[in-house]
């Protein structure tokens, strides 16, 4: 019933049917999140909705079904049932109920302080150090999906600086390569392209590739300005443990749809930045020792008493007298 109308839902209702996976907040938000993306529904449409919103809406916690009422209650095509469900109109008259008071306008902000100039060029010549740069890309590999957009959000504040726009036309050779390897399911040629256009190191380019979240791939697609219509044809050919999960997709959608450029500009520069660091624990134990040797080295060579060359002067005095 739901097929033709929320493509790849059906395999989610199944999932739910499962022992032991309760699916069901999930179902809830992604159909909500589906429904909810256009404005005018047909008949059919508003029917399934209604079917299958209001049988989940008894079967999840509560947290859920608040996050689902706060989109609805914002939506102006909320089926009337489904507001009568969530308490958001009168049983009777059919109407909205307020949900609260009027927000009283906050007062005018402050001024914001225009920066110095010196405080402008410190920010901007604020290079990311190896150590910072190896910290950054660790921490976001480890993090969750939650974790990860919170870390990108916060890297379009931060005053570390950011890495150059890739050329626009070096950029868009790379999307054409990358949307056809990914089509032809080629990751090898799709990894070289990346690490290329990227400047970025073949561990690094892997790495991003790898990534079963699909964040990084997001970050590295904005870096690139790739048009998201494209990132999404990536997702679903070159993904498929993403592209088959219908709120997988959605969910990085949104995220690159929200991604500033700026953050993945300094998420690239975090990601060149951790190569150096690598570099230099590879090679700082093996110089380190260096160092140590030469220092026992010449430690232990003593200087000759006599010099070469050279030779102490012999007198001999017989009679008082100097021969």
């Amino acid at each position: 019933m739901t097929k033709s109308l929320f493509p790849g839902f059906d395999g989610l209702m199944t999932l739910s049917r499962r022992e032991g996976v309760d699916i069901r907040p999930t179902l809830l938000r992604v159909l909500t999140d589906l429904y909810v993306q256009t404005r005018v529904h047909s008949d059919d449409e508003q029917r399934q909705f209604v079917e299958l919103a209001t049988r989940l809406i008894d079967q999840v916690d509560d947290a859920t079904r608040a996050a689902v009422k706060a989109r609805l209650a914002v939506y102006p095509s909320t089926p009337v049932p489904i507001l009568q469900k969530l308490g958001l109109v009168a049983a009777q008259e059919g109407r909205r109920v307020p949900l609260a008071r009027e927000i009283p306008q906050p007062p005018a902000p402050a001024p914001v302080r225009t920066p110095t100039e010196a405080e402008q060029r410190l920010a901007s010549n604020m290079a990311m150090q190896p150590k910072d740069a190896a910290e950054i890309h660790d921490m976001f590999f480890r993090a969750g999906a939650s974790e990860r957009a919170l870390i990108l959000h916060n890297l379009a504040q931060t005053p570390l600086k950011a890495a150059p726009r890739i050329p626009a036309v070096r950029a868009k050779r790379a999307i054409q390569i990358l949307e056809m390897a990914a089509i032809a399911g080629d990751i090898e040629n799709f990894t070289l392209e990346l690490g290329d256009s990227l400047i970025l190191p073949s561990r690094v380019a892997a790495q991003i590739v790898d990534d079963a979240g699909g964040e990084a791939l997001a970050v590295a697609a904005r870096a690139l300005d790739m048009p998201s219509p494209v990132f999404q044809r990536i997702l679903l050919f070159f993904k498929p443990e993403i592209g088959t999960s219908v709120n997988d997709v959605y969910r990085l959608s949104r995220l690159y749809d929200r991604l500033g450029e700026r953050s993945a500009l300094v998420m690239l520069a975090a990601w060149r930045g951790s190569t150096l660091a690598v570099t230099r624990a590879k090679y700082q134990s093996s110089l380190h020792d260096g160092e140590r040797q030469r220092a026992r080295t010449g430690a232990s060579q003593t200087r000759p008493g006599v010099q070469p060359g050279t030779s102490p002067t012999v007198r001999t005095r017989t009679g008082g007298s100097d021969r």
